[in-house]
């Protein structure tokens, strides 16, 4: 058995802003908060980051139309004693979709931790 560090992606509805930066930060702020409730404060929360189809440069995910926003982000965690990769993928989104119902959750990236806590890529 294996420890893995499986990365997800949520898509997060934020209403009533007027800008992104506001947006992420409720968004961050909200699964957060609905992570802890639930002591899955283990669980990493970030603004997820996507690139501008025109000139490459990298952008914060998240698009605001009629103070309304949908807010991309990065939820990580490590997995002990999985069998495989994919059963790591299918306890993260357990785990996480437990607490977070309704909210979209899509594994991006998953990594097999060496015997000293750092990931197999890393070492």
């Amino acid at each position: 058995m294996s420890n893995y560090v499986v990365a997800m992606e949520a898509a997060w509805l934020v209403r009533d802003v007027e800008n992104s930066d506001d947006a992420i930060g409720v968004a961050v702020s909200e699964a957060g908060k609905r992570l802890n409730d639930q002591d899955l404060d283990y669980v990493e929360v970030e603004a997820g980051v996507t690139t501008c189809p025109a000139c490459g440069e990298p952008l914060d995910a998240a698009f605001l139309a009629a103070n309304t926003a949908l807010v991309g982000l990065v939820l990580e965690l490590t997995v002990f004693n999985a069998d495989s990769e994919e059963h790591a993928e299918r306890i993260a989104k357990s785990e996480v979709g437990g607490a977070l119902r309704d909210v979209p959750l899509e594994v991006i990236e998953v990594v097999e931790e060496d015997g000293d806590g750092e990931s197999a890529e890393a070492a």
